[in-house]
Parts: C-alpha cells; structure tokens; sequence
C-alpha cells in the first residue's frame, strides 16, 4: 500500500497589495490620533490658562484702575462664561487665529512665525550633535563592552541627559566664551551680521539660510559661532539617550545567530560592528525621535533664556513674566501640535523602515 507523501505548508508571505494596504491603514489611524492628541492639549493648555482668573487681569492687574480694567475685559470677551470662550477659543484655533499678545498687542500667529524660525533652527543644530556624539560613542560603548572605555562612557550619558541644561549651558560659556574667549557668549548672531541680514529683501528668519543668501562668509561663519554653544548644551541632553539605545541595541544584535556564524567564519568584531550591528541600532533611535523632539523643545526654553537665543522659548519665559497668558497660551499650542506632528512622521518612518511595526 502506497501512501501519499507528506506536504508542508510553506507559509505565504503577504502579497504587496496586502502590505500596501496595511501600510495606507496604519498611515490612516496614526494621522486620524493627531486630531485628538492635538485636541486633549489645547484642552488642557486652556483649562490651566483659566485656573489663574482671566488673562486681563492676570497681566495688566495693578496697572489701570477698577473701571478701565473693567472695559478691557468686556472688549476681550473674558467676562462670558468659560464654555463659551472655549468653544470661540477652539473655532479661532482651526481657523489659524490665536488672538492678540496683552502686554505688546502684537497677533500671536506673528510672535509664532517670527520667533519659530530660530528654535527650529535651535532643535535642528541640537539634534546634529545628538546624533554626531550619541550613535558613535553608542558603538564605542558597545564594541569594548564591560571595559573601562564602555563604564567611562556610560557615565557620561548617565551627566549628558542628567545635567541641567542650564547648568551645562553657563559651564560652556564660562569655558569657551569667558576663559578662552573662542566662541560668542550670547545672541544669534553679531550686531552687524544681523543688520545685514535684515536687508536681504526676502529674508527667510532662518539665520544660516539669510547668511548664505548674504553671499559673505564672515556672516555665516557669525551665526554658526553663536550656534555652537547653545546647540551642544541643548544636544547633550538627547546624545546620552541616543548613546544608551545604541549601546544596548548593538550589543543585543551581536548575540543574534547570524552575527554568531559570522563570527565563526572569522569576522572581526569590528566589522560585526560596523557591518552588521549598526543599522538595526538606529531602529530604536528612530521611534524614539518623537519624544526626543518634544524633549528638545522642552530643553529650548532654558537654553534660549541661558544664551539669550530669540526664539519661542526665549519669548515664552518674557510672555511669562508679564503674564501675558494669552501669548504663553499661544505658544504652548504650537510646541504642542508641533510635537504631535512630529510623532506622526516619526512612526510612518519607523513602519517603513520595520514593516513588523505596522502589523
């Protein structure tokens, strides 16, 4: 008697069109959870504006008598009640209008455009060197694990991202601008780079476009100067993040079963390093990027107010101290939907890059 052979089922990869549609789902739900996330924030940014009594009184209280007081409330709209001025706050906000600055009377879309444009600027240099001091050194670490050079280094990520930035950030210009007098110690650029800049007739506010555009190089060697200190202070803090998953991924990599029968076959560790363990490593940095973002923006307001950097964080910590809630209201909106932004592209990068993210 005959018997049939035996059969294995071989299991099927998903087909494109599977994984495209999966993908267009996934892209789908994460960008549908920007509208609550987005939503929740600028709830609560209100409702703890609010706690304080109306912005009016809270900025200009003690400076204008009962009656005038009085009449810039009703003219605001700040003595109807809470619900209504939320939903009038929530309808402005879709319609790209934040209101008017109280102390400088200034449209916070203004203060948003002007301002935005140096902490982008700020978080942009910053993650450079997160990533030029973080990846490397995560290798490093990684490569003499449980040696001195890996506990030296485990160390200064555990300072990096446990220093104060404010610490850090006066220790760099105590060092560099006060003692060795290399770097500038404060601003954006020089008094005369920025007056030449601000003559360029489609000027950006992007201080290293403008320089470029100025067609000097004195200007743009200025405002990368003053970018140096400000952007190594705030880049530290997410380097000795970025060092740690490195370090940690790297060294999970190299126990894996390919990496071993690499090694069988007499690869150098070095080259198991740099070949085969790096690019898995940088998976983890990526979906971890949206949160180092919102870290960075976080980080800006001490940073901007320790080099006096004219950005939001600059303007949030003055709006702050007048008390002009309206303003900080503003700019908290931003930072918020910004971060929200950023995690959305940050997970469509990472399910591109890992497709086991989607599923």
């Amino acid at each position: 008697m005959t018997t049939a052979p035996a059969t294995s089922e071989t299991p099927r990869r998903p087909s494109r069109s599977s994984s495209g549609s999966t993908l267009g789902r996934y892209i789908l739900i994460r960008a549908l959870l920007i509208i609550p996330t987005v939503f929740i924030l600028v709830t609560l940014v209100f409702v703890l504006m609010r706690t304080t009594g109306d912005p009016i009184t809270a900025a200009l209280g003690g400076r204008l008598s009962a009656e005038q007081l009085q009449e810039r409330i009703h003219e605001a709209g700040f003595d109807r009640p809470v619900i209504v001025q939320y939903i009038e706050y929530i309808g402005q906000i879709f319609t790209g209008n934040f209101g008017t600055t109280i102390s400088d009377n200034r449209p916070v879309t203004e203060v948003l455009l002007t301002y935005g444009t140096a902490t982008f600027e700020l978080v942009f240099y910053s993650l450079i060197v997160a990533f030029v001091i973080g990846i490397p050194f995560g290798l490093l670490a990684a490569y003499h694990r449980d040696k001195g050079q890996d506990a030296s280094l485990r160390v200064f990520a555990i300072l990096c991202y446990a220093t104060p930035v404010f610490f850090s950030g006066l220790l760099l210009k105590l060092i560099f601008a006060v003692w060795l007098k290399v770097l500038p110690v404060s601003g954006r650029a020089s008094t005369g780079a920025t007056i030449e800049m601000e003559t360029l007739p489609n000027n950006t506010g992007f201080y290293t476009i403008d320089a470029i555009m100025t067609g000097n190089p004195a200007v743009l060697g200025d405002v990368l100067a003053h970018a140096v200190l400000p952007s190594i202070a705030l880049g530290l803090l997410t380097a000795g993040v970025f060092l740690r998953l490195v370090r940690t991924n790297v060294i999970g990599t190299l126990s894996t079963d390919y990496v071993d029968a690499a090694r069988s076959r007499g690869v150098s560790e070095y080259r198991l390093v740099r070949k085969h363990a790096y690019r898995p490593a940088l998976i983890p940095i990526i979906t971890v990027m949206g949160l180092q973002i919102a870290l960075l923006l976080g980080g800006a307001v001490l940073t901007e107010t320790t080099f006096e950097w004219k950005g939001l964080g600059f303007q949030l910590t003055e709006y702050l101290q007048a008390r002009d809630f309206v303003a900080v209201q503003g700019i908290v909106v931003l930072l918020a939907v910004i971060v929200a932004i950023t995690n959305f592209i940050v997970d469509i990068i990472a399910a591109l890059i890992d497709p086991r993210v989607r599923y």
